[in-house]
């Protein structure tokens, strides 16, 4: 896979300051930053943020994969009820994100004192608030991937819309894990600001530096070693 190197620095600089709606992105991931270091911010509760947000975008993502799948794979000879379909949807997803979302379990071993720590579990229970903000975060994720259009799409275009919206996400764990794994977990949060908005600005060039030529994702087959072949 020949992987799309991105323009200088000096482009991008030129391109962020001819843009207006960049610097709007730029405000907005940077609200986290300064609640840190202005007024005082949780670091473990906006990391959690960060990490939450992402494995539940995926698990949206796969959810409304799952019913084309289940459809796809079933024969006519098959005799599943409603129940056991939803059954089987269940334990699919569940496999599932646990693979695709692997990154986001792994970025847990060097965030384990930020993720998994006393401070972080106070400020859960002791705030109903956290619980419904962080359940509407998962939700609008949810309602967002089921109109997305995935269950009706071609084939073609399902593989690129869905494998582009995943390595996305994908991207944005290996970072977190690159980050803590190099001990820069104190200033992970405006190391994360600066790259969703390089991803959210930006991502062609983020996933073509990493997976290559965009408009072939659909293409990549890891069952048939030819696939990637084509891709060289």
């Amino acid at each position: 896979m020949r992987q799309i190197r991105p323009p200088p620095v000096s482009q991008h600089l030129r391109e962020f300051v001819s843009r207006p709606d960049a610097w709007a992105v730029l405000a907005g991931n940077m609200i986290p930053v300064v609640g840190i270091y202005g007024f005082g911010w949780s670091a473990a509760l906006t990391v959690f943020n960060y990490w939450f947000d992402g494995l539940t975008a995926l698990a949206a993502i796969v959810a409304a994969l799952i019913p084309r799948a289940l459809r796809e794979t079933q024969s006519q000879k098959d005799r599943v009820t409603w129940a056991g379909n939803v059954v089987r949807g269940v334990v699919v997803w569940i496999f599932l994100v646990g693979i695709v979302g692997l990154p986001y379990w792994i970025v847990l071993i060097p965030l384990h004192d930020l993720l998994l720590g006393d401070q972080l579990r106070r400020e859960l229970a002791q705030s109903p608030a956290l619980w419904f903000t962080f359940g509407s975060l998962a939700a609008s994720h949810f309602w967002k991937a089921f109109r997305m259009g995935y269950d009706t799409i071609p084939d073609k275009d399902l593989k690129q819309r869905a494998r582009w919206d995943i390595y996305l996400l994908i991207l944005r764990a290996i970072a977190m894990f690159m980050m803590a794994a190099h001990g820069l977990a104190f200033i992970l949060v405006p190391l994360m600001a600066l790259l969703l908005t390089y991803l959210e600005i930006w991502p062609e060039r983020a996933l073509g530096a990493v997976f290559g030529d965009l408009s072939r994702l659909w293409e990549y087959d890891p069952e048939n070693p030819e696939s990637s072949q084509r891709r060289r």
